[in-house]
Parts: C-alpha cells; structure tokens; sequence
C-alpha cells in the first residue's frame, strides 16, 4: 500500500458532500460579496435560488493543466452563458496562485468571478471543506440548497458540451445501472434481473497486473458465495484497451459484465471517485453503498465469512484496510503489539468508534475520521504498514502512541498519551478539537 503526498499537478480530486439546506448556504461559503471582471463587488446571494447552479473553480496560473483548461472552460462557460443559461449560471474563481500578479494575470483570462485573492484563509477553508487535493478541479454547487452537485465538473464540460443535461443533477445509482448487461457466452440481461441483490462492480483490466492477480481471488469467494445461496452478483467494469482484451479477460469471470465501451462505466467510476483498478465497489439490495473497499475485504475475509463487508468502525491497520489513509483523515493508534496494548487500544477506540460512527450515519454525514489501531509494529520491516507509516509521517518511536493524520491536507497531530492519565481522555478530546478545527495541526513536511 503505497502512501500518497500532494502533487499540485495531478488533477484528480475528492470532496465530502456539503450537507446543508440552508438558503444562505453560498453566502455562508463565500461570504456576503465576491468580485466581478470589472472588479466591482457582486453579491453572493443573486447566485441564489431555484434552477441555479454555481462552479467553484480551484486552479492556479503556475499549473499547466489548469492552463490547458482554463480556456476550454471559458468557451464553454460562453456558449452556455450567452444562451438559455444567462442568470441561471456562474463561475467563482478560487486561487491557488502564488502571489498577487500571477493572480491579476490569470484572472483577466476569464470571463468568471473570482474571490479575491487576500481571501486566503477562506480559500484554504473551501480547499479543505471540499477536500480539493489537486488542479484544476471545478465543484458544481446547487443555488437553492448548497449541495454539492458534482465535485467533478470538469468531466460535465467534456461531456455535456451545450449545457443540455442542466442543472447536471447526480443520477442514483440504481438510474445509472439501468440497461443491457452481458453475461457467459453472449447471453444478456439486464440489471433488472439482479436488483434485489448484493451487487459488486469490479473495476479491472486485463492490462493490469494488479488486477490479473486480484482476479482469481474474486473467482474463488464468488463462487463460494454462490454455492452457499448468497444473494449476490458482480458486474464487470472494464477499462481494457480493446474489444479483444476485454473478451478474453471476461472469458476468465463467472459473473456479469457492462457491454465493452458503455458509458456506464465511466459514469459509475466518477460516482464512487474510482482512481486506480482493481476497485470492487460492493452494494446492497437497494443500490447504496456498503464500501468501496471490497478488494481489501475479499483479501481479508476470502472465504465471505463477513460478507457483504459492512465497514468496521474499527480497523486494525493493514495493507487490505487502509484504503482510507490516503483520502481521509485517520486516527491511529499505535501499539507495540503486544496482547495487552493491542486489547487496551480497541478496549478504548471501540465504543467511542462505534457510537462516532452511528452518529454519523443518522446525521447523513461522512465519517469525520477512520479508526485504527497496529499491532506487530517492527521498523526494521520495510513491508510493515505500520512502520512504513512512522517513517513517512517522521513519527517519534515510542508506543503507545496517538496521531490524527489527514495526508490529503498534509497535517498531523501526535496526542501525549502522558500527558493525560485516562487515555479514553485523550481520544474524545483529539475528536472534539478536530471537529471544532481547533487542533493544532502541524505540517506533515515541514
């Protein structure tokens, strides 16, 4: 499991789900006023109301695919607001330049808002808030409500050249696997045939070698499932490079697959934020997600003794369930691995997991952290997760030791666990703190 750093030019990106209804959502983003092209003062609050849609563009005049970009963005941006989109639709420019003149000269390239550039702090806040970890990146908020529409809107602007699919409202999961569906030998069907079921979508390609090794594995607790009457079915979203690789890869997999080229499959890596292959996305009978993590759960729990996955609220750190590391802000608690330290961590971290995490999901939120603790934790082994970690976060040695990591932000945060006699304490305080945004988080690279 390899640990990303930020490369500010790498365009992917994630972002939490804004989660308000309220009407002074954009005011409360951006504040009361933001700047035109003439750099008169606009008011925030005439982008709001019903049918409107406003783009938040993150980019920066020092990164060439933002400069590639950009003017493929304001054609577009043009043709749509000279038209039947006029008042209906908006840019605000948010910077990531590097002093005052690159900003000057990349902003009088468009024909958007902006905000100004002084608004730093707020910059970094909206940076955060949509976990914006590259550029360009373009967020599509909806007018009335706030929510986030689409935290991929540079994929609209490719696919949606005239604005006709406007105001570009998020299809279900369940609208988007609707359609033909291949299986064994030619035979088709359609997702109607297996609603109701446990479904996977296994994103792979023959091409991959990752993938050609994940395979087997996937085959073998597939057709456990099956043959213990598990309601459960996957669909195959390739990303083979033609026709040809596509058959003879399929020919190796018992179960469904999307016809080869189906625009499906694009839309569905975008939904569930599918950067790298093998992903086996695993949902329930009624098309919500349980985890996007299934490759880790298969190689974990081979024989589906788990099945269908429901993520834990607590993890021991591995290589099959640290996939949230890269993209999420982690709590982690590092042991020596002891039988004693390694039952004290999850004495400690479970009930406060547990209740975090139910909470969460009553709210409709996503999870504010993920929970794990180590164990068997040798720094002499290059293969340990747990010791590669210590030395990419230049951790101190010691055990038992507390951190709240968030890799896509670069900060970092190391509890005293003397410092503080009840170390349930502690834990509880680290979480409060980093809710409310005042933990004083240091640079993971300083």
């Amino acid at each position: 499991v390899g640990i990303r750093t930020h490369n500010p030019e790498q365009s992917y990106l994630k972002a939490f789900p804004l989660k308000t209804d309220c009407r002074m959502a954009l005011v409360e983003l951006l504040g009361e006023q933001i700047k035109g092209k003439d750099g008169k003062d606009v008011d925030v609050a005439s982008f709001q109301g019903e049918g409107k849609v406003l783009g938040l563009y993150f980019s920066a005049h020092w990164c060439p695919p933002c400069r590639g970009f950009t003017p493929e963005l304001a054609k577009w941006y043009t043709k749509l607001t000279d038209g039947t989109l006029k008042d209906k639709f908006d840019i605000v420019f948010i910077s990531s330049d590097r002093d005052q003149n690159q900003f000057d000269e990349y902003f009088a390239e468009m024909p958007w808002k902006c905000l100004p550039y002084e608004e730093r702090d707020k910059k970094a806040k909206l940076a955060k808030m949509f976990k914006i970890t590259g550029i360009p990146s373009l967020v599509f908020l909806d007018g009335n409500s706030g929510k986030t529409i689409t935290t991929d809107g540079r994929a609209i602007v490719t696919e949606d050249p005239e604005g006709q699919q406007f105001p570009w409202a998020p299809k279900s999961t369940c609208e988007l696997l609707q359609g033909k569906l291949v299986g064994k030998d030619g035979k088709e069907c359609t997702f109607a045939d297996v609603k109701g079921k446990i479904v996977g979508l296994y994103f792979s390609a023959h091409w991959c070698g990752p993938c050609r090794h994940f395979t087997p594995k996937l085959v073998e607790t597939y057709n456990k499932l099956k043959k213990d009457g598990k309601e459960f079915e996957i669909i195959f979203c390739s990303s083979d490079r033609d026709e040809a690789s596509f058959k003879e890869y399929f020919n190796e997999m018992p179960w469904l697959s999307l016809p080869y080229g189906d625009k499906r499959k694009t839309a569905l890596s975008r939904k569930f934020e599918v950067s790298g292959i093998p992903t086996l996305v695993i949902l329930d009978s009624d098309c919500n997600l349980i985890t996007t993590g299934g490759r880790g759960a298969v190689m974990a729990d081979a024989d589906g003794s788990n099945f269908p996955w429901y993520p834990k609220p607590l993890n021991e750190l591995t290589g099959n369930t640290a996939s949230n590391v890269n993209d999420h802000p982690c709590l982690i608690w590092f042991t020596d691995g002891s039988d004693d330290e390694v039952k004290e961590a999850i004495s400690i971290l479970q009930p406060i997991a547990t209740a975090k995490c139910e909470e969460w999901k009553k709210a409709g939120e996503e999870p504010l952290v993920y929970f794990f603790y180590t164990k068997d934790d040798n720094s002499d082994d290059d293969e340990n997760l747990a010791s590669s970690l210590r030395s990419f976060a230049n951790l101190p040695t010691k055990n038992p030791l507390l951190i709240l990591l968030d890799i896509p932000n670069e900060v970092l945060y190391t509890g005293d666990f003397s410092s503080e006699d009840d170390k349930k304490v502690l834990v509880e305080k680290m979480l409060s703190s980093f809710k409310a945004g005042t933990l004083k988080m240091k640079p993971l690279r300083p």
